[in-house]
């Protein structure tokens, strides 16, 4: 009866242990439900921009729910610029610095997994003492000076009862999928920065020349009033105006020249190049192609897309495996030791005869004061969780507003596009009647030369026209996340990486 009683609570007992080592503590993560928006305007949004005849003048349509390609960039269809892309993922250091950041994250998932299994440590101890005789034993055949050597085995093992180290690993496991997200948004900032550094460079040079033209011009004019000035036909306050015109004109060429030196610099260290190794490539409007396809992707893929929304996602998942880490450790612990040896006089007989010995020894500890610490150490891992909730809420609202932004700017520069292009064709007609007026004798040089003038002008908007249109088709590819899916270079490296 008595036997049968003693193994049924062992029985018990084993069951208990087997339960909680089962369970873990805390708050299982669950996905936060997706926002309620069905698009990113109160309004449905034209499904096409309106298009022109001229240069960068394409109709844009958005396509629902088009894939993105992993190099979107190639969209533009300039060879130069794909491969300046290429170099400078293979050599910017914000890339290097991610990926490792990335190696720290899975090395410590892979630490935090070796608390699954006991330590293992093994050691041996020669030992040579001189003791007092009065005290010497038959431990040491009653001699004061004696040797000893000690070999042993220790095991240390704490069974995860309440599931402490399981949400440990799973807070480790979810920072590193957020360092994974880390690198396809750095990826995500190189790639758009540099392509909009190209069609940067591309917008001064094309606004360098159409100012240079304005200044060859206002010049011929100036020449023209200063002849006429003589013959007496104008004033002097009439060759003062021109010298202002030609002057301001002459004032607005070297911020573009810095600008241009600036952006070359800029293009040179996303490169991963220093200012004196510059890239041998230079870009002009006329290099890139917009693309007559966009992507157009509902708010719910959205959140699957973007980098930095599944980064925020995967913090507020380690935030709640903390939660049941702060619980735990307010929990009893357990720690089993055991230690295996032999010890003898004589190394040459530490495994003969009775040399043998060991200990088996169980610690259970139990917090019973501590000044609240572990009170307040949960408490602070629950706000945390809160924070982490609020911040996730925040990116994805900010990630809406991206894509929203970058739809109402294509659209608006579509627009400004055509008006740009109209003012340009009127400046244009101006300028062909006022050439055959002059032919005729009916209006003077410097009529002509200022209608010149005008049409030069609009050169400069029109130029700026094209290249804002480039630079919100990057948002948009940046807003919607890149392809970063896509990028098979990447996917094959954190599958590994997991494992």
């Amino acid at each position: 009866m008595w036997i049968a009683l003693k193994h049924a609570c062992r029985w018990t007992v084993t069951g208990v242990i087997i339960v909680l080592a089962g369970c873990a503590v805390g708050p299982d993560y669950r996905r936060p439900s997706m926002p309620e928006a069905k698009s990113f305007a109160p309004q449905p949004l034209p499904q096409a921009t309106v298009g022109t005849a001229g240069a960068d003048g394409e109709t844009q349509r958005f396509v629902a729910s088009m894939d993105i390609p992993g190099q979107w960039w190639a969209l533009f269809h300039c060879v130069p610029l794909n491969a300046l892309l290429d170099d400078a993922l293979a050599h910017n250091a914000d890339v290097d610095a991610a990926h490792a950041a990335l190696q720290v994250a899975w090395e410590n998932v892979y630490a935090q997994r070796a608390t699954y299994f006991p330590a293992v440590t093994a050691g041996v101890n020669p030992t040579r003492q001189d003791v007092a005789k009065d005290v010497a034993t038959s431990a040491a055949s009653g001699s004061s000076l004696y040797s000893l050597t000690t070999a042993q085995v220790s095991v240390s093992y704490s069974p995860d009862l309440w599931g402490g180290n399981r949400r440990e690993l799973e807070s480790l496991v979810a920072q590193a999928q957020a360092q994974r997200f880390q690198v396809e948004a750095t990826y995500l900032t190189l790639t758009s920065n540099l392509v909009n550094a190209a069609i940067e460079e591309a917008s001064l040079r094309g606004q360098l020349d159409a100012t240079h033209r304005m200044v060859e011009l206002q010049t011929h004019v100036l020449d023209t009033v200063k002849r006429q000035y003589v013959l007496g036909d104008v004033s002097e306050a009439a060759v003062a105006a021109q010298v202002a015109t030609l002057e301001q004109s002459r004032a607005a060429l070297p911020p573009l020249e810095k600008q241009l030196v600036q952006q070359r610099d800029l293009i040179a260290a996303l490169a991963g190049r220093t200012p004196d190794r510059p890239v041998a490539v230079t870009f002009t409007l006329d290099d890139l192609h917009l693309p007559s396809e966009l992507p157009l992707s509902m708010p719910a893929q959205l959140l699957e897309q973007r980098p930095d929304v599944r980064a925020a996602e995967e913090a507020l998942h380690a935030a709640s495996a903390n939660v049941g880490v702060a619980i735990a450790n307010r929990l009893p612990n357990i720690q089993i030791d055991a230690t295996f040896g032999r010890s003898s006089e004589k190394a040459s007989r530490l495994f003969a005869g009775e040399a043998g010995f060991w200990n088996l020894a169980g610690n259970v500890t139990q917090s019973l004061f501590d000044g609240g610490a572990l009170k307040h150490k949960q408490r602070a891992a629950e706000a945390a969780y809160r924070e982490a909730s609020a911040q996730y809420r925040s990116t994805v609202i900010s990630a809406m507003q991206n894509v929203a932004d970058a739809l109402h700017a294509i659209h608006a520069d579509a627009e400004g596009m055509a008006a740009a292009e109209r003012a340009e064709d009127a400046a244009a007609r101006s300028l062909d009647i006022a050439r055959r007026q002059w032919a005729l004798g009916d209006i003077s040089e410097s009529s002509l030369l200022t209608a010149e003038v005008t049409w030069q002008q609009t050169n400069l908007a029109l130029v700026q026209a094209r290249a804002a249109r480039y630079s919100d088709t990057v948002a948009l590819f940046q807003s919607l996340g890149g392809g970063w899916w896509n990028r098979r270079d990447t996917v094959a490296q954190f599958s590994t990486q997991t494992k």
